[in-house]
């Protein structure tokens, strides 16, 4: 049978591969996300960008009233200057983020082996061309934006190690 929407054809294929090796959404019913959804305390924000990241992390898992994990996250950020005109005057900055995070049972100490671990790394840039004023703002806009980053990536990384911690 000749099928001329090839792209149906392929999705269909797709969809049966992954029935086929166990694929469940990890955001569906009954999906690794419940895991941690409401379970995560996460660290104390001491900066501005420490705060957003904290922010970001908790819209994306939810506040924890009773939490089973702790999460160990310390952000790195640093600014470079990029462009420089003529006069040596500095026309783009970025900013570049780093964390080592860490996901620990809630009450274990600091030497407690952790459940999920990884290093998400980021960058972002912004023009200081314009006003004081302008400048300022595209500046906390890059932190913020590189502090969503950082959020996310870690979200993911720990949604994917999901399925073990509910094992465990």
């Amino acid at each position: 049978m000749w099928c001329s929407d090839r792209r149906r054809l392929l999705i269909l294929g797709a969809a049966g591969l992954l029935a086929g090796c166990g694929f469940a959404p990890v955001h569906g019913p009954g999906g690794a996300a419940r895991a941690l959804a409401g379970q995560v305390a996460m660290p104390v924000p001491r900066t501005r960008a420490d705060y957003l990241f904290v922010r970001r992390l908790e819209e994306r898992l939810g506040p924890a009233s009773a939490p089973r994990y702790r999460l160990e996250a310390p952000l790195e950020i640093t600014r470079d200057s990029l462009g420089t005109t003529a006069d040596g005057l500095t026309t783009r900055y970025q900013y570049l983020g780093q964390s080592a995070w860490r996901l620990l049972p809630a009450e274990a100490g600091p030497e407690a082996p952790a459940l999920a671990q990884g290093r998400v790394e980021g960058f972002t840039g912004y023009s200081s061309t314009g006003s004081t004023l302008a400048t300022r703002a595209a500046e906390r806009d890059a932190e913020a934006r590189l502090a969503t980053i950082l959020a996310d990536r870690i979200v993911d990384r720990l949604l994917l190690a999901a399925p073990g911690l509910r094992a465990a």
